[in-house]
C-alpha cells in the first residue's frame, strides 16, 4: 500500500522547507521453495521506495503544489540526509520500528537515488531509499476473512485516526470469509478410473 503525496496544507509556510517521508511498493513476489512445496510454503519479496525529500510550495501556470525544494543548498542537503539515516535507524535499529518488523524478515540492500541534472545546474532536495526486502507471505484466515496476517496485526496496532488504518481497514472489507468444506470421503466411481 502506498502513502498519499504531501499536500500543499500540509507543509509548514513558517519554515523554508517541510520534511517529506512518502512510501511506495512498485514491485513484490511470492514463490514456491521447491518443486515438492506445498501452497503455503512459499518464499516472498518486495521493493520498497522510501521517497525522503524537503517539500516547499512550488509555482506553475499559476497553480501552487507541493514539490521538492529544487535549490542547491549544502544545508538543506545535510537535513535531508539526516531524514534518510533517521529512516534506515528506524527500520533497521530501533524499537519503534517493531510494526515494520512484523512484515520484514531482513533487508536485503539499501540503493540510494538523488534527482540532480548536473548539466543543467539543478538538484532537487529529494532522495529516494530502495529497500529491497524478504517478506513474510500473506497468511489467509478462510473462515473468519479480513485481512491475512501478517498486515492484519499491522492494522491492529495503527493509530486509531492514521491515513494507513483507514486504508487498511476499507481494504480488510474485501476479504469474506469462506469457510471450507470438510472432505467426507466417498466412493470411487469405477467407471472413470483406468485398469491398470
Amino acid at each position: 500500500m502506498d502513502s498519499r503525496a504531501a499536500a500543499l496544507e500540509d507543509l509548514d509556510r513558517d519554515q523554508d522547507y517541510t520534511p517529506v517521508v512518502a512510501l511506495y511498493t512498485p514491485e513484490s513476489s511470492a514463490s514456491l521453495r521447491g518443486d515438492l512445496s506445498s501452497v503455503g510454503d512459499t518464499d516472498a519479496s518486495a521493493v520498497l521506495d522510501v521517497v525522503a525529500e524537503l517539500a516547499v510550495a512550488a509555482q506553475e501556470d499559476g497553480e501552487q503544489f507541493a514539490d521538492a525544494m529544487a535549490d542547491t543548498d549544502p544545508v538543506a542537503r545535510i537535513v535531508l540526509m539526516a531524514l534518510c539515516a533517521q529512516v534506515r535507524m528506524l527500520l533497521e535499529r530501533s524499537q519503534a520500528g517493531g510494526i515494520w518488523r512484523r512484515l520484514v524478515k531482513r533487508i536485503v540492500r539499501v540503493e540510494y537515488q538523488t534527482f540532480a541534472v548536473p548539466t543543467l545546474g539543478l538538484r532537487w532536495q529529494r532522495v529516494t531509499m530502495r529497500f529491497h526486502l524478504e517478506i513474510r507471505d500473506d497468511d489467509f484466515d478462510m473462515d473468519a476473512g479480513g485481512l491475512p496476517e501478517p498486515i492484519r496485526s499491522v492494522y491492529e496496532a495503527l493509530p486509531a485516526a492514521s491515513y494507513a488504518k483507514a486504508k487498511l481497514g476499507q481494504l480488510a472489507a474485501i476479504f469474506a470469509g469462506e469457510p471450507l468444506v470438510p472432505f467426507t470421503g466417498g466412493q470411487i466411481d469405477a467407471q472413470n478410473t483406468s485398469e491398470t
